[in-house]
């Protein structure tokens, strides 16, 4: 009778549902789930198109399709967008996997296209373009690191909260480019005219192709730094536990910065293409709030560099295609298009949750405690 009381009192200490975490899956089986999770919300996303507007269902898919993927021009866009959210994403791994939350990808990027910009403005024409290539290299990375490193500092040194300080980063990062757009723009229109020297070469004759080759390269870099170097065991230790990590001999402080000095700099290098390569110019919207964006495609990868190519060209893919589907449905404005897009998030989220959880009823045990009791009556 003891043992029974004791399990009833058990049962109803606990919770009427708790989540507990699944056993491995196999890599079959979570892209199944995904796929299932991403047709599902897209169904669900036409049916919506369709009641705010006279569309058939059909014409949401092939005008979701058509609008990524209707031309080469818009195919290599994609590949484009995909690509630099995907540099966004590579800077911002690192980071993450040492627990360390960046949420300046943003500023980073944007001090990157700045420092660009600045050699383009006052050395274009005064140096041949390579040279000229090469400084706003060295510049935009450097630019991106020490926009990185800054918060580092503080949170090695001084326990800071990183998500704070890299956020309010980005602000000052809008204002300088603002600022400087005042000092370059006489007329006061605040807009900096694109400019003609510094220039990215086409490769094989396509202005896009050179983008996508480096941040494809650098996505595998990564993914091959994380998992096969010193460097990055010890960013998984320090991420998994700082005491542990000061217990085998890691100095915390150095990783700490010597990280975001690495997630800076790659941020930077964005900012650097979006100069040399894309715009050829700078605005405050220049980032297109691409490490706010990235923030997703990391964590729908799971951290992983060469899973996170395909959550990036996930999300450009949709966003791109939602254009078309406006357009096309008759929409005055981006409400739906953002619903839908948050539907899809949503589903793919939710996905994720459940493949690594699954949730347990307090049911079950209350019955296996009336079983007892009735073996125990016996």
């Amino acid at each position: 009778m003891k043992n029974q009381q004791t399990k009833q009192n058990q049962i109803k200490k606990e919770p009427l549902l708790r989540l507990v975490k699944r056993d491995a899956l196999s890599a079959k089986k979570i892209i199944l789930i995904y796929a299932i999770a991403i047709v599902v919300s897209l169904l669900l996303s036409s049916v919506i198109c369709s009641l705010f507007s006279s569309k058939n269902p059909l014409d949401f898919f092939a005008s979701l399709f058509n609008g990524a993927l209707g031309s080469s021009r818009r195919i290599w866009l994609l590949l484009q967008d995909t690509a630099l959210l995907l540099g966004v994403a590579v800077a911002l791994v690192p980071a993450f996997k040492m627990k360390f939350w960046n949420l300046g990808g943003n500023g980073q990027i944007l001090v990157g296209c700045l420092a660009a910009v600045s050699c383009m403005f006052y050395l274009g024409g005064k140096l041949p373009d390579p040279l000229l290539i090469l400084l706003m290299t060295v510049a935009s990375i450097v630019a991106g690191a020490v926009w990185g490193v800054l918060p580092a500092i503080f949170k090695a040194l001084f326990g800071t909260n990183e998500s704070l300080f890299t956020l309010m980063l980005n602000y000052i990062a809008t204002g300088l480019v603002s600022m400087f757009i005042t000092i370059w723009v006489k007329s006061g229109s605040g807009v900096l005219e694109p400019i003609k020297f510094g220039n990215f070469p086409n490769l094989f004759g396509n202005k896009h192709l050179l983008t996508v080759l480096v941040f494809l390269i650098l996505a595998v870099m990564m993914y091959i730094y994380l998992k096969y170097t010193k460097h990055g065991y010890e960013i998984a230790v320090v991420g998994d536990s700082p005491n542990t990590a000061k217990y085998i001999g890691i100095d915390v402080r150095k990783v700490i910065i010597r990280t975001m000095v690495i997630s800076g700099a790659l941020a930077g290098i964005v900012g650097l293409f979006l100069a040399g390569g894309i715009h050829h110019t700078i605005s405050t919207a220049s980032a297109n709030n691409m490490g706010f964006t990235a923030i997703m495609a990391t964590w729908l990868a799971a951290f992983n560099p060469l899973i996170m190519i395909g959550t990036c060209f996930f999300i450009i893919f949709i966003s791109r295609g939602m254009v078309e589907v406006r357009g096309n449905f008759g929409f005055t404005n981006d409400s739906i298009a953002n619903i839908v897009i948050g539907l899809v998030y949503f589903c793919v989220i939710a996905c994720s949750f459940f493949i690594t959880y699954h949730v347990v009823f307090r049911q079950g045990s209350a019955k296996n405690v009336k079983t007892d009791e009735k073996k125990g009556d016996k």
